[in-house]
This record gives C-alpha cells, structure tokens and sequence, in this order.
C-alpha cells in the first residue's frame, strides 16, 4: 500500500471513531469495507502512535471483554491535518476536472460551428 493510501485508510478510521466509540473492530471493518486484517493493523498503528486508546467497558467472566476505541488529543489533532489534505486534494482534483469539461466543452463547440 502507497503512503497516500495508507493516510486516507487512516484518515477514515479517525473521521468515524470521532463519530462513533462504540464500534468494535468488526463494526468498523464492515462500515469501512476493509478486512478485518487491516483494520487490526491499522488500529494497533494508531494506537501505537497514541492517536487511539483502547478503554475496557465490559468486563464478564468467561466473556470476551468490549472495548472502545477513543481518539487522543492527538488523534483529534491528525484527523484535522488529514482532512485540510483531503480536502485540498479533492479540490485540486475537482479543478482539474472542470479545466478537462471546459475544454472538452470549447473544443466540442468549435466543431458545432
């Protein structure tokens, strides 16, 4: 996976645990469309960056415990820059989509005349 790729995976992950704590791994690999794998990794990344903690909110005997996923300040901080990136990167691409139109559009109207 490319570095871009990865930002945006990872871009994702805190854009909906800023959301949603509650969800589990599988929650957020089946929201997000990602192997239950990756999405693994990815958190296990995250939280080893200290952008996400793990706080236990069920603690049964002879149950698997449940946790949330809670974003850091940190978290928070990175979310903000990946998503001014994002969003200067769409913009970036949508300008140069509509300079594309634009010509298509002048150069189909030469041909009309």
């Amino acid at each position: 996976m490319d570095e871009h790729g990865l930002k945006e995976d990872i871009f994702k992950i805190l854009r909906v645990l800023s959301s949603n704590d509650s969800f589990t791994q599988r929650d957020l690999s089946s929201h997000l469309g990602f192997s239950l794998g990756k999405t693994n990794y990815l958190l296990n990344s995250l939280i080893r960056k200290n952008l996400v903690k793990i706080r236990n909110f069920s603690r049964r005997k002879n149950k698997l415990k449940k946790v949330k996923y809670i974003l850091t300040r940190k978290g928070f901080e990175t979310k903000l820059h990946l998503t001014y990136h994002f969003l200067k990167r769409k913009e970036s691409e949508y300008n140069h989509l509509k300079s594309e139109w634009d010509q298509l559009n002048a150069y189909a109207e030469a041909l009309e005349e």
